[in-house]
Formats: structure tokens, sequence, C-alpha cells
């Protein structure tokens, strides 16, 4: 369980998440990365979902980028439809969010690509409250970064499988 926000606010983009590892009821870890950049492609990811399956998903991402020249919504779609038919890649538990600087998405694997409407993804156990936080806070001064933290921070005060300890990736 995790809580992921993707921000576009001001031509920035930024994704943060939560840094805890549950195992049922404990937590196993405090200070995991469950974000990560793309540096060649400028693209952004978070996942929620088991940590094998995040990184394994990850992985098959950054391969459809490169066969894809950087193309986001072509590499989206074709990791989304690897995901839904792969014998083995179906089994995979996890959500990502992922974005550049032109597009955001959702990505399941039941196949999904969505692409939100708005300014803000929230993915995860905590990502309901991490969004409704995000969307209030969108509407303020604050920086893309800001809102992020402040809206992972809310979802830390609520949710049991979400903590504070806030990584972020922006682009």
């Amino acid at each position: 369980m995790t809580t992921i926000v993707l921000i576009r606010k001001n031509n920035e983009v930024v994704v943060a998440g939560d840094g805890q590892v549950s195992m049922g009821n404990t937590v196993i870890k405090s200070t995991a990365a469950k974000v990560r950049k793309i540096e060649k492609r400028n693209v952004i990811a978070g996942f929620a979902g088991s940590t094998a399956d995040a990184l394994t998903l990850f992985e098959r991402l950054e391969a459809k980028l490169e066969k894809h020249a950087g193309n986001l919504p072509r590499a989206a779609v074709e990791l989304a439809k690897d995901w839904r038919t792969d014998k083995y890649l179906r089994r995979l538990e996890a959500l990502m969010a992922i974005g550049d600087k032109e597009n955001s998405y959702i990505i399941s694997g039941t196949g999904d690509v969505l692409e939100p409407e708005g300014n803000a993804i929230g993915i995860g156990s905590g990502g309901n409250y991490a969004l409704a936080a995000a969307k209030v806070l969108l509407d303020t001064d604050l920086s893309a970064e800001e809102v992020a933290k402040k809206a992972i921070k809310v979802a830390s005060e609520i949710c049991v499988f979400t903590n504070d300890n806030i990584k972020i990736e922006k682009i």
C-alpha cells in the first residue's frame, strides 16, 4: 500500500510518494523510493502496489519509451497492452502514475490507460485523500512541489499505510 500523487502546475510536473512499505499490519520499511525519473526521456513515474511488480513494470515502461522514441502516449498504451495480455505480466499487481511535460496517465493491469481530468492524479491506498487535498491546494499560490508534499502529508495523517517520508521527482 502506498500513496502517489502527480501534480501539474505552472509548467511543472511533480510526482511524489510516501516511503512506507507494509506487510499485513506491519511496517517493514519507512524509506522506500516509489517514484522514479527516466532522465533520458524526461518522464517521471510513481507506483503503488507490490514493489517487485512495480519495479518490473517500470523497467518495461523504460523499454517501451526507448522503442517508441520517447513517445509517452504510445509507450503507455503498449505497456498496458502487454500488461493485460502477457501471461506473466497479467499477474502483476500495481498501478502507475506517469507523466511528461505534456501528458499524465494512470496505467493499470486491466489494460486501462487513463488520462485524468484536471491537474492531479492520486493512486494507492491514500490516493483519494491526496487527490482531494491536491485539488484544493492547486487553487493556491503553492508550487507543484509544495502541493504534492502537502497532499501526501494529508494522506499520511489519514491512511495507516502511508507515512510522511516523502520522495519527489520533477520535470
